[in-house]
């Protein structure tokens, strides 16, 4: 919102309140002001004068030789090579001496012609022309008629000015306007306020409006309030300077009287109002009504709009004329033509006119303002105003009473507001009186209902007013929040920390960070297809849910496996060259057992990992290692052991749809309850590798929720060992069903505590060992904390492994 200062001084005195200093003033009662510039470039000595004749200059084509008068008494004579200087206009007379933006004015022959000034153009007096009405972008500035001759131009065109830039934020939109800044500004110093009032003896004819047009609301939830006029005789042309002037400096194009005076009202009062031609408006019928399936528009900006069935218009009886608070139509548009108006005040609903606006992609001054809520109080005040106008400065003969539907009748909000409250949330001891002048600054009426105590009638300018911290809030701003002392925080405080399941997450995330992984962010819909991938991570009945708008089919559905999207993202990488890939995601998959949802999903989270590629790439002195199931198996151990976990953890052969039937186990994570499948790891199915164009790919995904109940990430620190261990090694023939971990289970359930570690550091299979027997030889360390172990301690304890091997798993000591 651009403010200009001059415009301001008209409803409040500001004498002795530089523009700088009133900017300050704002900033720090919470309006804040982004910039103060002035609308003078540094032009001065620039007068208006009057062009008395136009001859063409003898030695050159395009330049004319002029005489005009500047009211200095002698008229001066000027070579210009504006192609539309004529007799008889008014026009800015740079004087020999004036200065304009870089350029000092001096007497000049211009092909052997005394040139004793310059005309300027409005580029020239440093203002920006885009903002001109077209007919001026272009030449010297023509201006009124009217005129004064010899009157400096910076009084003529009000660029003796400071602009106020506000940067307001969403609440604040009584300041999308000039009362409101100027109660804001009322209220922050003091001073009283002088108000335009709207006119009140409008009727220059003895038609009733209600003779020539009729309004009907078909969609009161959307539209509360639509009042409207009927102007007859309206002539078309330029606005009075002085409006003109106005909505130049808060950056709004002059247009036409009509447009610019509805312009004009909106700016002053944050109304916005529209004009229609009234001999546009088949049977005179207004309709606001939702559009029509199909429904088309061509808005003033000439372009073709297609309209949704939720998008509110202003009709007649046959087509729409404009969409509701956006923009008007261009088959309703105020012409040079046009003889009778319709002029519209509304109040349209905020989020009807914010969807329309964002979906159309179209922004204007109206919606900016509707879409934050108008006071509506102030909609049949600014309809008046602007009749007024229009028929002062348009000829117009406004008929008499105003046409409205809806609801006219908006209560004001009341506050109770306590003061003991007040000095409570502030650190204050503000007074009783105190608080009452604040609140009568601010033009707030409170009623006292007790010692401290008010019923505060809210104004209906300020719909952000709603509870009694807003108005605490006000008291703060206009006591001066530098005036508000330092107290100490009371009560309870709570120290900021990381939830368990937030702790959880980060862990694993910097766990596998470290250990080389990338972490990937999927999209969190994919297609139907690619939640039937792997049935056994899901849930027994679990089925898709669709959405009501996807983008593409593709993205139709929410996932109920996180392992798909880690294949793509995988393929994609492939493609590209990125051959040796190691990602892992955490988030959420989506799980329902209806159709139809009644219910909200299960929201639930999960880690995956993929890994495909080389683990070490090719060297002089070493081949390529290429990954392997036990590369993703580490990673989880890895993982697991940084959670807490690792005791609970153990892997059993799987054949899992979706994974390689030889090489995937199942995660299981013993439990109070027995054992349960969290998850899987293994390799992909050689058929989901062809269809993704993956080569040999290890994945693993598991379920974080019981991970959640188990972890502990508390860290136990040992001493190091201060006596020695001692090592055995054994080779046992067993059946080759028997995994190695069963193995190893069994000799650390029963070494007892001298047994440090065991593991398996060899199989064989082959020659001198029976086609169905296998050969697992396994290392045991045995150490004591306090003392050298003896050989016959790990004898005996060697000897009881051994026995718990044979009776267990029909072990042979391999000879």
């Amino acid at each position: 919102m651009n403010v200009s200062y001059r415009w301001l001084s008209e409803y409040i005195d500001l004498e002795g309140i530089a523009p700088q200093k009133l900017a300050e003033m704002m900033t720090r009662g919470g309006i804040e002001i982004d910039s103060v510039p002035s609308r003078n470039s540094g032009v001065s000595g620039v007068v208006v004068g009057y062009v008395k004749t136009r001859e063409k200059h003898p030695d050159a084509d395009k330049l004319s030789v002029v005489t005009v008068d500047a009211g200095t008494g002698e008229d001066l004579q000027i070579v210009c090579g504006a192609p539309n200087i004529a007799a008889g206009q008014k026009v800015p007379v740079a004087k020999v001496g004036a200065v304009l933006p870089g350029i000092s004015i001096k007497r000049a022959k211009l092909r052997g012609v005394e040139s004793q000034g310059m005309i300027c153009s409005a580029r020239e007096l440093g203002i920006n022309d885009k903002l001109l009405p077209k007919e001026q972008q272009e030449g010297i500035l023509v201006l009124p008629a009217e005129t004064e001759v010899g009157r400096d131009i910076l009084d003529v065109l009000a660029l003796n000015d400071h602009i106020l830039e506000l940067d307001l934020t969403p609440n604040r939109s009584d300041c999308l306007s000039m009362l409101g800044v100027a109660y804001e500004v009322a209220a922050l110093t003091g001073r009283p306020l002088r108000l335009p009032e709207p006119s009140k003896d409008l009727y220059a004819t003895k038609d009733k409006t209600s003779d020539h047009v009729s309004v009907k609301i078909a969609d009161e939830e959307l539209c509360s309030l639509y009042a409207a006029r009927y102007i007859k005789g309206v002539k078309i042309g330029p606005a009075p300077l002085w409006i003109q002037n106005r909505l130049i400096a808060a950056g709004v194009r002059p247009i036409n009287n009509i447009v610019d005076i509805t312009n004009y009202v909106m700016l002053e009062y944050g109304q916005p109002l529209h004009a229609f031609d009234a001999s546009k408006i088949a049977g005179g019928r207004i309709i606001v009504r939702l559009a029509q399936p199909g429904e088309v528009l061509v808005t003033l900006d000439d372009q073709e709009r297609k309209l949704e069935p939720h998008m509110l218009v202003i009709a007649d009886g046959d087509k729409a004329l404009a969409l509701a608070g956006v923009m008007g139509g261009a088959n309703s548009e105020v012409t040079r033509d046009t003889t009778d108006i319709v002029l519209e005040s509304a109040k349209f609903d905020g989020g009807s006119v914010r969807r329309t606006s964002r979906q159309l992609g179209l922004r204007s001054e109206a919606s900016a303002r509707f879409e934050k809520e108008v006071d509506p109080s102030r909609v049949r005040d600014a309809l008046d105003r602007a009749a007024g106008l229009i028929a002062k400065y348009a000829e117009g003969l406004v008929t008499e009473g105003v046409t409205e539907a809806g609801s006219g009748s908006f209560e004001p909000a009341v506050v109770r507001l306590t003061l003991d409250r007040v000095n409570n949330m502030l650190g204050t001891s503000l007074s009783v009186l105190e608080v009452e002048t604040i609140l009568t600054r601010l033009q707030f009426v409170a009623v006292s209902a007790g010692k401290g105590v008010w019923d505060v009638t809210v104004p209906t300018r300020r719909g952000d007013m709603t509870r009694d911290v807003d108005l605490i809030e006000e008291v703060a701003r206009l006591y001066g929040y530098d005036e508000i002392p330092t107290t100490l925080i009371e009560g309870s405080s709570t120290a900021g920390s990381l939830t368990k399941q937030q702790t959880i997450r980060r862990g694993l995330r910097t766990t596998l960070t470290n250990a080389g992984l990338h972490e990937a962010i999927s999209y969190s819909v994919t297609s139907a297809q690619r939640t039937g991938l792997f049935p056994s991570l899901s849930d027994n009945g679990v089925k898709p849910i669709a959405l009501a708008m996807p983008m593409s089919e593709e993205r139709s559905v929410l996932r109920t496996v996180l392992l798909p999207s880690l294949m793509e993202a995988a393929a994609y990488n492939l493609t590209r060259k990125n051959n040796d890939l190691a990602l892992f995601e955490i988030a959420s998959v989506y799980h329902t057992d209806e159709a139809v949802l009644t219910r909200l999903p299960q929201e639930k989270p999960r880690a995956a990992l993929l890994l495909c590629g080389n683990r070490r790439s090719a060297s002089w002195n070493r081949p390529a290692e290429a990954v392997d199931f036990y590369d993703a198996k580490g990673l989880l151990e890895t993982a697991f052991r940084r959670l807490g976990v690792a005791g609970r953890i153990s892997y059993e052969a799987a054949q899992p749809d979706g994974f390689h039937p030889g090489r995937t186990a199942a995660i299981k994570l013993h439990t109070e309850r027995g054992d349960e499948t969290i998850g899987y790891v293994g390799q992909l199915h050689p058929e989901l590798q062809r269809e993704f164009d993956l080569p040999d790919t290890y994945v693993a995904e598991f379920s974080l929720v019981p991970i959640y109940e188990y972890a502990d990430q508390h860290i136990e620190y040992n001493t190091l060992p201060r006596y020695p261990s001692m090592e055995r090694d054994i080779a046992v023939v067993v059946d080759r069903g028997v995994a190695g971990g069963a193995l190893t289970a069994a000799i650390e359930a029963s070494a007892g505590e001298l047994l440090e570690s065991v593991r398996v550091f060899d199989v064989y299979t082959g020659d001198r060992v029976a086609a169905d027997k296998k050969s697992v030889a396994l290392a045991l360390v045995y150490r004591h904390g306090e003392r050298t172990l003896t050989d016959e301690e790990v004898t005996a304890v060697h000897g009881n492994v051994l026995t718990l091997l044979e009776q267990s798993f029909g072990a042979e000591l391999r000879k």
